[in-house]
């Protein structure tokens, strides 16, 4: 029997293989390497790139499924949502193979838990893109920027570049990392690759234009409703990290405040997606710079409130503050990562 269902906290099949509450280890290892060593580098392709290429193969029989003329929305509404559930299925009946393997399981659970956690790659991509914005040429500088955000950078000039990148870093903070751990916590390596291939349909098929607004409807709200919990959770983690580093003050590069969770919670409701403003705001008020405010994604200017404390116009995005920023979702990586898992084998504990 497992050691969960004997200390009666769930029954034995609600407990998915390799989850927090069936092998505490696996998720600290996971992160250990993720923030070491970043994304793995072997000779397959990296298991995003896999359902990147699966749902780029469905597009075509969703747009035939859907046609053309008055009934298409609602059509490609289903298609999209069909095919979305297809990839789902299929990535977590693999990974539940993969994991269930004797003796090659747990390596396969350790890989894939590792691989689906982003915020080694999502650091070292972050300082990339600053060391250009800092010091490339303007042109150099817009295309690293490109690499990680979809919308229109043609036009920007520096400190417009090093707001985006802020708002990129600190949004990503949640889909890149936080969200992919609770669902690490919660299911294992099922539940992550789940959400992963969710995110990864919200990615390539989620916006709000002429092509995607129908066949995408459904990766678009899957993935705002598996995000719901993490995104909200992610505030916790950047505020006890606040608080810890406070401790320590040479250990606290950003010279922010925190100004207190109803704030943080005003000022991220107003954003148009339900989860990207909470680390958003947070990371705006502890770093003492203002984030969001009006974008234009594939040519359409779209108006989002400003996050972050008021006057902040006068403290610009610099070298420093940006830097300030990935250290500060290292350290909450780190602190609030580990503190939500501790927080879940404590209840298995005294279950």
């Amino acid at each position: 029997m497992n050691g969960l269902a004997a200390l009666g906290a769930a029954p034995h099949w609600l407990v998915l293989p390799w989850s927090v509450w069936d092998a505490w280890w696996l998720a600290p290892a996971a992160l250990a390497l993720d923030l070491l060593l970043g994304d793995p580098r072997l000779p397959w392709p990296h298991p995003v790139c896999l359902l990147g290429r699966c749902l780029a193969r469905r597009e075509a029989p969703v747009r035939r499924f859907g046609g053309s003329g008055a009934g298409a929305p609602p059509r490609l509404k289903l298609a999209g949502a069909c095919a979305l559930a297809l990839l789902c299925a299929g990535t977590g009946a693999v990974v539940l193979l993969l994991i269930s393997l004797p003796v090659a399981g747990g390596a396969f659970a350790l890989y894939l838990a590792w691989s689906g956690l982003a915020m080694g790659c999502l650091a070292r991509t972050g300082r990339e893109v600053l060391r250009a914005v800092e010091g490339a040429p303007l042109p150099e500088a817009r295309a690293a920027l490109s690499r990680l955000v979809s919308r229109e950078v043609s036009a920007m000039d520096r400190p417009t570049l090093r707001k985006t990148l802020a708002d990129t870093l600190s949004e990503n903070f949640t889909d890149a990392f936080f969200a992919p751990w609770f669902w690490l916590l919660a299911a294992g390596p099922v539940g992550l690759w789940v959400y992963k291939a969710v995110s990864t349909g919200d990615s390539m098929w989620g916006y709000l234009n002429e092509r995607w607004r129908w066949p995408g409807w459904a990766a678009a709200r899957a993935d705002d409703m598996l995000a719901l919990v993490p995104a909200r959770l992610s505030v916790l983690a950047l505020w006890l990290t606040d608080a810890l580093a406070r401790l320590r003050p040479a250990a606290r590069p950003w010279d922010g405040r925190w100004p207190g969770f109803r704030a943080v919670a005003g000022q991220a409701r107003g954003m148009p997606s339900p989860n990207s403003g909470w680390s958003m705001t947070a990371c705006a008020w502890l770093c003492g710079c203002r984030m969001a405010g009006p974008s234009v994604y594939f040519g359409t200017r779209v108006d989002k409130p400003w996050l972050g404390p008021p006057g902040a116009e006068s403290a610009p995005w610099d070298a420093r503050r940006l830097a300030a920023l990935l250290e500060l979702e290292r350290q909450a990586a780190v602190c609030g990562g580990l503190a939500l898992g501790l927080v879940c084998l404590g209840r298995r504990a005294f279950s």
